[in-house]
């Protein structure tokens, strides 16, 4: 054969013209027009300079960051609900669905190879085959393997899986979400059995003292010296003490359900909770960094620029769908009607070869699904916007509550030492007989209810520190994609996705 044989050049141009027909039909598809529309917030844009003015500079939260409140009760209660709840269990099984959906969009980029045997057979008609084929049974003997593959031209496959990848970060991520938020709940649940532990203290308190003023009152209307108004009075108190102290009790006993249900435990685990012991809230502290960074420990912002993330990776792969596809496809076998001779050569099968294939006209159907995945992304967009709107927000919230409950802390304090002081005036004098004992009770009742405002005060306090170390991210650190709207990952990042354990 010569070099100027036109055969080869023939084959070649065989190939190639679908390909270039392809390429020019595939106009007929267009992504004309179709963007997302969403814009990442540049955390750092995010001005919280004044609002977190005169606090003090820390560390992050550390990962045990319950164990400040000084109680070891709760320390035990967290560390049994982190082994293992239904909250958890539904989180981590999130988390390996979305790892074997990454592994089928990672095998949907690889070749297969499959193997096969059959035998069949068919008797045809004479009155359809005339003789020797009609009228008599054939049989056929194929063993076979088959081999099919699709070259990712553009991108498309490895973007799917790469989007993939990005959900199964974020649900990773969202698994130590759940973990966060199941010990903040745990321990804002036992700060208010605390609360109403001391509520039962003050109740009881004010039960004695109503009892008491009652039974004074009774002597001094006996004496002629009172009238049944102060008894009247006394009785009120002492009904109304009664009805606080088993509303305490009621919420003793439901907040106890509560911490059962978090631990995954029926409610007789809540009847073991003793009394809480919280020492001491800490002072507010913020770590002194960008917002980007102090963001960046918050595993909803992470797992909400996961999302953004796969959701680019999702517009890629929408958009290589407009474009043709090659398969490739082989098979190679034995065929024969004798079983006998099927393994000679004259039992060789073999087929295959390319096939493209290209979008013309589907209805609009691939037009809408690129508009669906830009609007997919334009939702992450807004979702991670709104995380780190919200984000700031509560850490806000969080420090300037616990600014001010500490200045009402102290106020209130300094009226309680007033009370009581004035009670022990009035206790003073009524032993130097100057004085009744009906006004040492007088003197007693604001003391008493100085004390439940103190209760509650720290109690709200505790649940603004445990507010803070959670909006801190609780001491996780996490990993996120960088840039947030990038719509090429680099390789780094989806490698640590892919190595990521299951929670």
């Amino acid at each position: 054969m010569s070099s100027l044989d036109p055969r080869p050049r023939r084959g070649l141009l065989y190939v190639l013209t679908p390909l270039a027909a392809a390429l020019i039909l595939a106009g007929c598809a267009s992504t004309r027009g179709l963007e997302p529309s969403g814009h990442a917030l540049d955390a750092d844009g995010l001005q919280a300079t004044r609002s977190l003015a005169q606090v003090s500079a820390a560390e992050f939260p550390k990962r045990d960051w319950w164990t400040s409140l000084g109680d070891a009760q709760l320390n035990a209660l967290i560390d049994e609900a982190l082994t293992g709840t239904p909250s958890l269990d539904a989180a981590d099984a999130r988390v390996r669905q979305a790892v074997a959906q990454a592994g089928l969009a990672d095998a949907a980029r690889k070749p297969t190879v499959g193997a096969a045997a059959q035998y069949s057979g068919v008797e045809l008609p004479e009155t359809l085959a005339p003789d020797p084929i009609g009228g008599k049974y054939l049989g056929a003997h194929v063993l076979m393997l088959e081999f099919k593959y699709s070259p990712d031209l553009w991108g498309g496959k490895r973007a799917r899986w790469q989007a993939a990848l990005g959900q199964t970060r974020a649900a990773e991520v969202e698994a130590q979400a759940a973990r966060l938020t199941l010990s903040s709940n745990i321990a804002r649940a036992y700060v208010s059995l605390a609360q109403s532990f001391e509520a039962i203290d003050v109740a009881s308190s004010e039960k004695q003292r109503s009892d008491h003023l009652l039974g004074l009152g009774q002597q001094r209307v006996k004496a002629g010296l009172d009238n049944q108004l102060q008894i009247r009075n006394a009785q009120s108190a002492s009904a109304s003490a009664d009805q606080q102290i088993q509303a305490a009790q009621q919420q003793i006993d439901a907040t106890r359900n509560a911490l059962a249900a978090l631990l995954g435990k029926g409610p007789d685990r809540g009847l073991d909770i003793a009394r809480p012991t919280l020492l001491a809230a800490k002072n507010p502290a913020v770590p002194s960094v960008l917002p980007s960074e102090l963001l960046g420990h918050r595993p909803d912002v992470v797992a909400a620029r996961w999302r953004v993330e796969a959701s680019s990776h999702g517009i890629k792969a929408a958009k290589a769908d407009f474009y043709p596809t090659v398969n490739l496809s082989a098979i190679v076998g034995l065929a024969t009607g004798h079983l006998s001779d099927l393994f000679t050569s004259e039992a060789k099968l073999l087929q295959g070869g390319p096939a493209f294939s290209m979008p013309i006209f589907d209805g609009g159907r691939l037009r809408n699904n690129l508009a669906d995945t830009d609007a997919e992304y334009d939702l992450a967009v807004a979702n991670y916007n709104q995380s780190l709107i919200g984000a700031l927000r509560e850490v806000a919230d969080a420090v300037q509550s616990s600014r001010s409950l500490d200045g009402q802390i102290v106020s209130a304090q300094q009226a309680r030492d007033a009370a009581q002081q004035a009670w022990q005036i009035a206790s003073s004098r009524y032993r130097a007989g100057l004085g009744t004992q009906l006004d040492v009770l007088t003197a007693q009742r604001p003391l008493l209810q100085l004390d439940q405002q103190l209760a509650g005060l720290r109690a709200q306090r505790y649940a603004a520190q445990i507010d803070l170390d959670r909006a801190l991210g609780g001491g996780l650190e996490l990993s996120s994609p960088d840039p947030v709207a990038s719509t090429v990952p680099n390789e780094s990042s989806t490698q640590v996705i892919a190595k990521a354990p299951t929670p």
